[in-house]
């Protein structure tokens, strides 16, 4: 992310000053929805689903401004894709992922597409990681067994920031 921060500098300030943004944003949603997820199982949809047309506008500003619309049609590839993603995963066995989690995936999806395909794939993959790795994390700590519930929210959005950030663009 900080080499694509740098590029959109080069192209136009005000291209960076608008992927600045939708980053400040994601890290608030990020931080907001953990919480909530974590104390209630729940991602409301009074905070997801205004984050699609925020993170739409600020990144699709973002690509255009800085003369490379591809990142924009990536960006909504990579909404599609991830989302598409979940909501086959709530489809096929909706008792173990929750709706919000599907909403949010998309949401992740821009943020990820606007980088690179390689970052959607990874950033995707890395909430499974995350979440499966928290999971294990209970079990030592014979907080839960293989049966407890766990909050998915929070790990989809550090295994999308840690592809985000230790990823080049």
């Amino acid at each position: 992310m900080v080499t694509r921060l740098a590029d959109l500098w080069e192209l136009n300030p005000l291209a960076l000053y608008c992927a600045l943004g939708a980053c400040a944003y994601l890290l608030y949603l990020a931080v907001v929805l953990s919480i909530i997820d974590i104390r209630t199982h729940k991602l409301p949809d009074r905070h997801v689903l205004p984050a699609y047309p925020v993170a739409a506008l600020l990144l699709g500003l973002s690509a255009v401004l800085a003369g490379v619309p591809v990142h924009l049609l990536r960006s909504i590839g990579g909404a599609a894709a991830v989302g598409g993603l979940y909501w086959i995963l709530w489809a096929v066995h909706p008792a173990g992922m929750g709706f919000g989690d599907v909403k949010l995936a998309g949401v992740l999806g821009l943020y990820l597409g606007f980088l690179s395909w390689h970052h959607v794939l990874l950033g995707a993959a890395a909430g499974f990681v995350v979440g499966g790795l928290w999971g294990v994390a209970l079990i030592v700590a014979r907080r839960g067994t293989a049966k407890s519930s766990i909050p998915f929210g929070p790990s989809m959005m550090t295994g999308a920031l840690a592809a985000m950030l230790l990823l080049p663009a």
